[in-house]
């Protein structure tokens, strides 16, 4: 058993280490709250602009609309979305294990697989796997709608130009604080249902002229809609993997205290002991 005093600094450590989990919990909690309000105003939105989007492209040729032109795949985009930072349980080690998956997938088809890294997480450990085509950090660290757009934006210059033939988002989709589904979302080209079942609706002025307004907005919506899911995921993972840490070091003080009174108890033990044997040896 370890003496007192080195159960008395592991104690002290163990505490420290509650105390800053226990603070990281409830900043993560407070700002699920903002990142959990955000994307659950921005879902329904983005779902139905992707419907309407849909419905109107499938009756459309290419020629008229070149965002749902599906070419041969030559060379994929993929974009997998993670953090600036860890301690977020499996939160960008998911991201990272579907990636790998995805450009295996691809490769497996004959296609060239270039990655664009959204997250200092994803770009550090994608690096190491092959040359990344570009990263952004600083959408992660502060997720606003020009963030997306730029980056969306640069996928659609390259898509229509014939850089790539097909781009694709990975990311965590929020459910709640405890469960982040990984998603693959193919955004380019636009995914377009039968002629059949799309929708019947009256459009002003005509449907050409109202998609070249409209394709941009709703690519753009579809980045902006998956950083936000990727960043309630983030403060979801991460308040659950501090909750569950601050739990473990509870467990951890308490049994080191129960250790440490023990060894006490064992040291005053012995010590009167001690002392008892001393005055017997004197009277004897």
């Amino acid at each position: 058993m370890a003496n007192l005093k080195e159960l008395r600094n592991r104690i002290s450590s163990v505490s420290s280490t509650m105390q800053i989990t226990s603070a990281m919990k409830m900043v993560s909690a407070a700002k699920l709250k903002r990142s959990q309000d955000a994307i659950v105003q921005m879902r329904p939105y983005a779902e139905k602009l992707g419907v309407l989007m849909a419905n109107v492209s499938a009756t459309l040729d290419a020629t008229e609309n070149p965002f749902i032109t599906k070419r041969p795949l030559q060379r994929v985009l993929v974009v997998p979305m993670t953090a600036n930072r860890g301690l977020c349980g499996g939160f960008n080690s998911s991201v990272l294990k579907r990636t790998k998956l995805v450009v295996e997938r691809y490769e497996a088809q004959g296609a060239v697989v270039e990655l664009f890294a959204v997250g200092k997480k994803g770009r550090d450990q994608l690096s190491k796997l092959k040359t990344l085509a570009g990263s952004d950090i600083d959408a992660v660290a502060n997720v606003t709608f020009e963030a997306a757009r730029s980056i969306a934006q640069d996928a659609m210059d390259k898509f229509i130009d014939g850089t790539y033939d097909e781009v694709v988002v990975v990311y965590n989709q929020f459910k709640n604080a405890a469960v982040q589904m990984i998603r693959e979302e193919v955004v380019l080209p636009i995914q377009v249902p039968s002629v059949s079942a799309a929708g019947d609706y009256l459009y002003e002025p005509n449907k050409e002229e109202l998609l070249l307004s409209l394709i941009p907005t709703h690519i753009h919506i579809q980045f902006f809609k998956a950083l936000l899911d990727s960043q309630a995921s983030e403060h979801g993972a991460r308040m659950t993997a501090m909750h569950k840490a601050t739990d473990n070091a509870t467990s951890m003080r308490d049994g080191l205290k129960l250790d440490y009174n023990k060894a006490r108890q064992a040291a005053i033990t012995n010590e009167i002991l001690e002392i008892v044997g001393g005055a017997e040896a004197l009277n004897g």
